[in-house]
């Protein structure tokens, strides 16, 4: 697959494959810097980032696979990792490894090895693992394997170089051969895969009939899905498996899984692992303190509580800055656009629409989305949400859920799009539904917006923290809710904690531009487009029957004012939209000028809860299919007006 270029440069695609939380993704950002993109593999939810590089005459594409522990049929990654490496598109895959946990990576060297696929193994927190009594000797292991073996620092890019040569060096040579394995498996795969190569079954050549043998013995449904005409050899297949159980007293699967971590334990025993004394760590007794049954508590509410109010403090006096120099900047424009003779009616649009539809989106932008989106990268690159979700599992248990649900739910207060395709991480049908219906009810950043641009703006700190409290009281009544009518179980927390480390700054602020610039391409112009719109119906002197055939609701229901449905209008195609159409129509940004402390409760409870944007209900639609997600649509519309009802009546003496 390797191919030449008009400008001479050679292009290669590798492949990084790894178990979760071994630095794959630090890897692929040291490799790829901003060059990279992120999409969904064909027909599936799960992401798969690419990104390019060049080096040394050669242009290499990366592609950072989804993290796995093994290349079974158990999960969707594993499949989409499994198909992709079969697929021939990469010339080579690098293997992440953790330096401090071999044995359990080198499961999945060994079925890599299996395939047939040409490799290269980074060995990653060599470091660590020597704090932790674990030195590898590299040379032996890399003879053991048959697979050259580079040690690398992903998080300070030491060691890159040297992986990408041998990467480039390896591409003309043979894949590595597998381990052999007992005398019984091996004499049964060898029966299996002589079988296959005497009969055309229709398998791809890249294909080793060996690794299909393996995979047939595994008991593995996709192959024979794939390849339709193996059931041939169906009964031929079962009568060895039988065979292989009946010597081994075992399914055909486990013992081929006995056999790679005995094939695992040799090697590493032989290459010269050597266990020295363990040192305790700064990290390890951070970890501790972060993890402790009552100060981890203490620290997580002194970190959540710490981010959120920077944010609100930051964000504000940034907002404030930036629209004070807004206005003078529209005065002057505006003076310069009417000594040019603009008509009326075109000066309104362009200033009043499209000017400040600009100024409103980055506003945005600038003071809270950016902002919340450095914190969450910086608590995602130091490894303590997982240790968030350790402390936060009995109290997620009572919605049914366990401790990992707090990952999507705290996405959720950046964006309810990742929130509701993270959902994906639970492992139960029920978890994901009641998990994907509660994400949507929390704040993201753009109904913070709301919040802080009504609530804290006008009635003080402690209503927009009362907003918040009062979101979670929901979300937790839902979540019972749903939990008590749905059927089926909800199990226990299994998750592998990342090691503490200090973030590095560079990183954390390209994940951060990978997470904000979405709305920035997308967000921006469709604010824009809609704030001119609002000044087109306005100008033309139809915005008010629009407005107008809402106020049953809005007035009538809620008790807001009539304007307020134009928010309930371009609030559904971006919540940020909401509160600046509202400002648009209401020609200002008071609105304390036209609505009461006691509506601006109930307008900004109303908004936080209702109906999701168009781009969230895109993701439920894509990952629970319509029925679900006119469920969920619905639940958020009945829950807003019933929850703003509620304020509205207790709020009654003040209206």
């Amino acid at each position: 697959m390797v191919t030449e270029k008009n400008n001479d440069q050679k292009r290669i695609e590798i492949a990084l494959v790894g178990n979760p939380n071994v630095g794959k993704s630090t890897l692929f950002n040291q490799l790829t810097g901003l060059n990279q993109s992120v999409g969904n593999y064909p027909g599936k939810t799960v992401e798969i980032a690419r990104g390019t590089l060049v080096f040394r005459g050669h242009r290499i594409e990366v592609v950072d696979l989804p993290g796995i522990y093994s290349l079974s049929a158990f999960s969707e990654e594993e499949i989409i990792t499994r198909d992709y490496v079969l697929s021939g598109r990469p010339d080579l895959i690098v293997n992440i490894v953790d330096a401090m946990a071999p044995e359990r990576n080198l499961y999945l060297t060994l079925q890599l090895m299996e395939m047939g696929v040409k490799l290269v193994i980074a060995l990653n927190f060599v470091e660590d693992a020597k704090t932790k009594g674990i030195q590898i000797d590299i040379s032996s292991l890399s003879r053991e394997l048959g697979i050259p073996i580079i040690a690398v620092n992903a998080v300070t890019g030491s060691g890159i170089s040297e992986l990408v040569e041998a990467a480039i060096n390896h591409l003309t040579t043979a894949p590595p051969k597998r381990p052999r394995y007992g005398k019984e498996v091996e004499m049964r795969l060898s029966e299996i895969s002589g079988a296959i190569r005497t009969t055309d079954f229709g398998i791809p050549e890249n294909l080793s009939p060996e690794w299909i043998a393996i995979k047939l013995l595994e008991g593995d449904p996709i192959i024979l899905e794939r390849f339709p005409k193996l059931a041939h050899l169906v009964n031929k297949i079962k009568a060895i498996k039988n065979e292989l159980e009946m010597v081994h007293g075992e399914e055909s699967s486990v013992v081929i899984a006995s056999e790679r971590y005995s094939a695992i334990h040799r090697i590493v025993k032989s290459s010269s692992v050597m266990h020295a004394s363990p040192i305790t760590t700064r990290s390890e007794r951070v970890e501790a303190l972060l993890t402790h049954r009552y100060l981890g508590y203490l620290i997580l509410l002194l970190v959540l509580g710490g981010m959120f109010f920077s944010i609100f403090a930051m964000g504000g006096k940034i907002s404030e800055i930036f629209d004070l120099y807004f206005n003078l900047m529209t005065v002057q424009i505006r003076d310069i656009l009417l000594r040019q003779g603009i008509a009326q009616p075109i000066l309104d649009l362009l200033v009043n629409g499209i000017l400040f539809g600009v100024a409103a989106g980055l506003s945005i932008v600038i003071s809270y989305i950016f902002l919340f989106y450095l914190a969450l990268s910086v608590l995602e690159d130091t490894g303590y949400l997982p240790r968030a979700a350790f402390l936060l599992d009995s109290i997620m248990h009572k919605l049914g859920l366990h401790g990992k649900a707090f990952i999507p739910m705290l996405l959720g207060y950046g964006c309810s799009v990742p929130a509701c395709i993270s959902c994906k991480i639970m492992e139960t049908w029920k978890e994901r539904m009641i998990l994907g219906a509660l994400v949507v009810m929390i704040p993201c950043s753009a109904r913070s917006v709301i919040i802080l641009g009504v609530a804290a703006q006008y009635l003080g700190f402690a209503a927009a923290i009362g907003i918040y409290l009062l979101d979670i009281f929901v979300v937790v009544g839902i979540g019972r809710l749903l939990f008590r009518a749905m059927p089926g179980e909800s199990v226990g927390l299994i998750m592998e904690m990342p090691r503490i480390r200090l973030f590095k700054p560079l990183l954390v602020l390209k994940k951060t531009w990978v997470k904000t610039k979405d709305f920035v391409y997308v967000g921006l112009p469709l604010i824009v487009a809609g704030s001119a719109l609002i000044e087109a119906l306005r100008v033309a002197g139809l915005l008010d029957l629009v407005v107008l055939a809402l106020s049953p609701f809005t007035y009538g229901l809620l008790g807001l004012p009539v304007a307020v449905g134009i928010s309930i209008i371009f609030g559904i195609l971006r919540k940020e939209m909401a509160l600046v159409m509202l400002a648009t129509y209401a020609n200002t940004m008071d609105f304390s000028s036209f609505m009461s402390p006691a509506q601006m409760a109930v307008f900004t409870v109303f908004m936080v809860l209702y109906i999701p944007c168009v781009a969230t209900i895109a993701a439920l639609l894509k990952e629970y299919k319509v029925k679900w997600t006119l469920f969920t649509v619905a639940l958020n519309l009945a829950v807003a007006t019933i929850v703003a009802l509620a304020v509205r009546v207790l709020l009654i003496p003040v209206f």
